[in-house]
């Protein structure tokens, strides 16, 4: 039996990761972990709170470990987040200016196979949840993101350009993965 694959896609809110993440489970007969913060706020509403950071990390990885479960008899087994606790990180970092040390401490045990940054190239969409339109806010965010990839372990691609360009990139990139492991 093959072992469980996991892709993270992340970026800054608005770049397109549930779309990919759906288009990829789809495209790969597998799931996919919703991005636990858009239940809780949705649920909570949006004036959320240092502590309410780290509630979300905690159901985020909830979701992750569920999931997990569930796609771990498919052939082959994957599985596509929408966001990670490095997601959190950043929010935490930009909204706060400091991290709860179990997002820090997950990061550094929690293992991936790859991750797919999101660009900001695609339009900004308003929802109820999401806080930043403006380009250059969403182009620091992405900066931090790619910050962050470049200083860890695992491969990792940038994905950008309209949605069939992203999905393809994508997949490039995660069956070159699966076929390097």
């Amino acid at each position: 039996m093959e072992t469980l694959k996991k892709f993270v896609v992340i970026g800054p809110e608005s770049t397109g990761k549930s779309t990919l993440c759906a288009l990829l489970a789809d495209n790969y007969h597998s799931a996919w972990v919703p991005e636990y913060a858009r239940e809780y706020l949705n649920k909570n509403g949006t004036a959320y709170s240092y502590e309410d950071l780290l509630t979300i990390a905690k159901g985020q990885i909830a979701g992750e470990t569920s999931f997990e479960k569930q796609v771990a008899i498919l052939q082959p087994p994957l599985l596509f987040c929408d966001t990670d606790l490095y997601v959190m990180k950043v929010w935490s970092e930009f909204v706060f200016n400091k991290c709860h040390n179990w997002i820090l401490n997950q990061i550094a045990e929690r293992k991936y196979d790859g991750y797919l940054l999101c660009d900001v190239d695609v339009p900004w969409v308003k929802d109820e949840l999401r806080e930043y339109p403006d380009l250059a806010t969403r182009n620091k965010l992405f900066y931090f993101y790619k910050d962050l990839m470049v200083n860890q372990s695992t491969p990792w691609v940038t994905i950008s350009g309209d949605f069939d360009h992203r999905l393809e990139s994508a997949r490039q990139f995660i069956d070159g993965v699966i076929a390097k492991k």
